[in-house]
């Protein structure tokens, strides 16, 4: 029996212009089939009254790991190498199952409250298939990965992989996984060039360009980082992943926050994507990612809270906010418009997952993803621009509906497939027995 649901009466958001008009919006079996004033509910129509409501396409996050949400204020206020080598990659060792399991979950209900439809994940090196089950029982959109890393210093023993088999993991994961569900797909997420050999990178660089598959790893984010690789290699970090086959259009490079004039140009050359992640570059004193000049050189970029561990919350409101501020300190006030954080996280994101023929905007023929939001608040008061409004006053808090391939996740700020309060609960108990069990 086919699904159908009709949005009705709402402010809506419309196609790639942004065009901001009041309409309805029919959608039948997972799909918009009709944008337009005035639809006419049948006998099978679930209706929803978006009267004084803005209806925008769903949030698109491109660098979050749901292994992380679980160690949400354990790792604060370190730079990035010591906060991996002294907190995240002992508590990602300590993982199992259960936890991870748990973490996911955790990190699906907060996304989802806070509007995000769909993400891109790097998950630890073990155990990714709990995640991905345990997101593919939520009903959430993601592409995860596993995490990748046959060398570097400081890693623990749970974390270090030989080349071959870590290779073979992920390709039996992406194998399982790649017809399984038209929600969650598989990426391969080689950590970063610092825990990588050129063996791995360059194999699945590869595999990668063969299959279609996303590769998901972050660049460029310390100059510790780059100080390492460039050692190692002779090469700049962007430049160096472009020699060993990571750049073009399936690639995906988190951060990006010192690069030159040539590795922009690079970037925009490959269609290499850039996922932007500043309340987390902020927190960990990374720096500011140059995406003024990244856009203006037609370089592709969207958002990502990137982990709970390094930024505390998984809000694209706040990172389409803190995106915008942080350019115009940068570069003036119009360096970065609300109408483009908005598209950093919607267009942007689906662009980045290779979806853009099917999210990102409220179009006839797209995956219906779409929240709707109450704008009729004293933080947004008196709202004469709506999108602006969304971008530089709105909070997590004012998404009243989500729904995800036509189906709603969230009504009147209730998660209607998930127990928050057992959610809440198993996070904590996992919590406190991964800790104990890595030591720390």
């Amino acid at each position: 029996m086919s699904s159908i649901l009709l949005i009705k009466n709402g402010t809506v958001i419309v196609g790639a212009e942004i065009e901001l008009r009041r309409a309805d919006i029919l959608i039948k079996d997972g799909r918009i089939v009709e944008v337009a004033d005035n639809i006419t509910p049948t006998e099978k129509s679930s209706v929803i009254d978006a009267t004084d409501r803005l209806v925008s396409p769903g949030f698109i996050q491109t660098h979050v790991h749901l292994c992380q949400t679980l160690f949400r204020g354990s790792a604060d206020d370190l730079d990035l190498l010591d906060w991996l080598r002294t907190r995240i990659w002992p508590m990602e060792a300590a993982h199992i199952p259960e936890s991870l399991a748990a973490s996911a979950r955790l990190s699906v209900a907060e996304m989802i409250k806070g509007g995000t439809t769909a993400a891109l994940t790097m998950e630890t090196v073990r155990y990714t298939e709990a995640v991905l089950e345990a997101v593919e029982a939520t009903g959430f959109r993601a592409t995860i990965g596993k995490c990748m890393m046959d060398k570097g210093q400081g890693v623990p023993a749970g974390l270090q992989e030989q080349t071959a088999r870590s290779i073979e993991e992920a390709m039996q994961l992406m194998k399982a996984w790649q017809d399984r569900s038209e929600r969650v797909r598989y990426c391969f997420a080689p950590r970063f060039a610092v825990s990588c050999t050129r063996e791995l990178l360059e194999e699945v660089a590869r595999v990668a360009a063969k299959t279609g598959t996303i590769v998901h790893t972050h660049a460029s984010e310390s100059h510790r980082e780059i100080e390492i690789v460039e050692a190692e290699t002779g090469y700049r970090n962007i430049v160096y992943l472009d020699k060993v086959g990571l750049s073009g259009k399936n690639v995906a490079l988190a951060h990006c926050i010192f690069v030159d004039e040539r590795e922009i140009n690079l970037l925009a050359e490959t269609g290499t994507h850039v996922m932007h992640c500043p309340s987390s570059n902020l927190k960990l004193g990374s720096g500011v990612a140059p995406v003024h000049e990244m856009l203006e050189r037609g370089v592709s970029v969207s958002l990502g809270a990137d982990g709970a561990a390094c930024n505390n919350n998984l809000d694209v409101f706040i990172e389409m906010r803190q995106a915008a501020l942080l350019q115009k300190m940068r570069k003036g006030p119009e360096a970065l418009p609300a109408r483009e954080a908005f598209r950093l996280a919607t267009i942007g994101g689906a662009r980045t997952l290779g979806l853009e023929q099917e999210l990102g905007t409220i179009e006839v023929g797209k995956r219906a993803d779409i929240v709707i939001l109450n704008l009729e608040q004293l933080h947004c008061a008196p709202a004469p621009d709506p999108l602006s409004t969304l971008v530089y006053a709105a909070r997590s808090m004012d998404v009243e509906t989500v729904i995800i391939d036509g189906q709603v996740m969230m009504r009147d700020r209730v998660l209607l497939a998930l127990d928050e309060r057992e959610i809440r609960e198993t996070a904590k108990r996992e919590y406190k027995a991964l800790i104990e069990r890595a030591g720390i």
